[in-house]
């Protein structure tokens, strides 16, 4: 017995085997808040109304495999990046604010009807992708998270979180799109409008944020 419980604490010291709930929990509530899966249903089904089912799904799996990809760039790069094309933070949450404005003022509008020659693409990578999931909050969040794991086991923990949320985030959306089927056309529209004013509040909140930092930063 005592080879045993030798065994199994050195195989708990293990780096490979170690795992930080702490560090995983923190990162993974904070992308949730900001990410917010409940909240990208409505828009995302405002998004993607009209399309056949397979497309739906098609361009929710491409929606979080273009916001997991900037955010695995920008949480190995993050720093990098934005010091080379002299951007600040404060300047990509305003730059993303604004992008979320304009596609909010489409759906309020229902002008997302219109350019459907680039429709897939604009939804699965503008602005679903990013700024919507991959936004300058959950960018900020993941680049300092990455900075601060200093051991393989934080590491591991701190990716885990990001995959985990991403996962969360597919399959929210796969799903959310058997709402569709019972809404009928007259509550997609509805879900529409309704998508529109939370992305423009987003999208205010946002401006007013990068804002608020340029102010506090001179």
């Amino acid at each position: 017995m005592p080879a045993c419980h030798r065994a199994f604490h050195s195989l708990r010291k293990a780096p490979f085997l170690m795992f930080d709930l702490a560090v995983f929990g923190s990162l993974f509530l904070t992308l949730f808040v900001i990410m917010d899966p409940p909240g990208i249903t409505p828009i995302f089904l405002a998004l993607t109304s009209g399309r056949p089912v397979k497309v739906q799904k098609r361009m929710a799996f491409q929606a979080v495999c273009v916001a997991g990809g900037v955010i695995t760039v920008f949480g190995l790069l993050g720093h990098q990046i934005l010091d080379y094309l002299h951007v600040s933070v404060p300047a990509l949450m305003i730059a993303g604010g604004l992008l979320l404005l304009l596609i909010a003022l489409d759906l309020l509008t229902g002008k997302t009807d219109e350019p459907k020659q680039t429709k897939d693409v604009n939804v699965a990578l503008v602005p679903l992708g990013m700024p919507l999931l991959a936004g300058p909050g959950a960018i900020v969040s993941v680049i300092l998270a990455v900075q601060k794991a200093d051991s393989v086991t934080t590491q591991v923990s701190v990716w885990s979180a990001i995959l985990a949320i991403h996962v969360v985030l597919w399959l929210v959306m796969r799903y959310s799109l058997l709402i569709i089927r019972v809404i009928k056309d007259g509550g997609v529209v509805l879900v529409t409008r309704l998508a529109g004013m939370m992305l423009s509040a987003i999208a205010v909140q946002q401006i007013i944020n990068g804002v608020t930092q340029v102010i506090q930063g001179s």
